[in-house]
């Protein structure tokens, strides 16, 4: 005991009785270290893939872009082989519109769909508003360009586009004959198809924010309302920030429900009740 007692404190070791003190090898790590070499392998697979992609645009658009030229590809509005004019200005403005119409239709619904499953309606009925979002995603373009020219259409041309006209008239972006198949037509299935994803990615970065930030909000005098402006939207500005340029993504990438109402007249028209073209239309086309 008093052998012990009298070693110093530094020489004290604590082991496990009958195991021999061994020192930990230095390839103890070696799994960790692989599996994260191996992560940081498959992050940098995404970019290597993307690089990938650019490299073969490049290799089969760049004589095309070498022969125009890019300002002339971008700026003409003129597309004629025959004359070896190539101009896809009204192509891209057509995509652009199209794209913004969804974007500002369809952001607002989805994030207050999102703010009122995750902050303020009950459980039974979340789980039945949860059940018809996640059911449009699923739906195929074609479907959703059928219903646009079958259903929307029809709408818009009488009465949504005379009303606009009567009571937006004064704007350039509402003037014009409403004959239904247009930017207008497009954006609005554009932006009824990104519903569902801005929707979704915004439920699950809404549900990542702390609760102790919301009980901080409401613990200082604030109202539902105000913890959400100043509590729960600044902490998952940028989770939405990406969920939106997700739907953008889509919006610039959909094909056939586009070609099917945007009108395919390769003109550029301040009116959304004007027909136009996208890149999209006319590749599929």
């Amino acid at each position: 005991m008093e052998s012990q007692s009298s070693l110093p404190a530094t020489e004290v070791a604590v082991r496990e009785p009958g195991r021999p003190e061994v020192d930990a090898p230095a390839s103890a790590n070696l799994p960790d270290r692989a599996w994260a070499v191996l992560l940081i392998a498959l992050g940098l697979s995404v970019l290597l893939v993307a690089g990938l992609i650019l490299a073969e645009l490049w290799r089969i658009g760049g004589p095309a872009l070498a022969h125009t030229g890019v300002k002339d590809f971008v700026a003409r509005t003129t597309w004629d082989a025959t004359r070896d004019l190539f101009g896809a200005a009204p192509y891209i403005y057509g995509t652009l519109v199209t794209s913004a119409v969804a974007l500002v239709l369809a952001v607002p619904v989805s994030l207050g769909l999102a703010l009122f499953l995750t902050e303020m309606a009950p459980p039974a009925l979340r789980s039945i508003v949860s059940f018809p979002i996640s059911l449009l995603a699923g739906i195929p373009s074609v479907v959703y360009g059928l219903w646009g020219l079958f259903v929307l259409v029809p709408l818009l041309r009488n009465p949504v586009e005379p009303f606009l006209a009567r009571t937006l008239g004064f704007l350039p972006l509402f003037q014009g004959a409403p004959i239904g198949l247009g930017y207008l037509a497009a954006g609005v299935v554009l932006a009824i198809m990104i519903l569902p994803t801005i929707t979704s990615i915004s439920i699950e970065v809404l549900q990542t924010v702390p609760g102790s930030l919301r009980e901080a909000a409401l613990a200082l005098g604030a109202t539902r309302w105000e913890a959400i402006r100043t509590a729960v939207l600044p902490y998952s500005r940028a989770g939405i920030v990406g969920a939106t340029m997700l739907g953008l993504g889509r919006a610039l990438g959909e094909t056939m429900a586009v070609t099917m109402v945007i009108g395919n007249s390769p003109t550029i028209r301040a009116s959304l009740f004007a027909p136009g073209y996208s890149l999209t239309a006319v590749i599929a086309n």
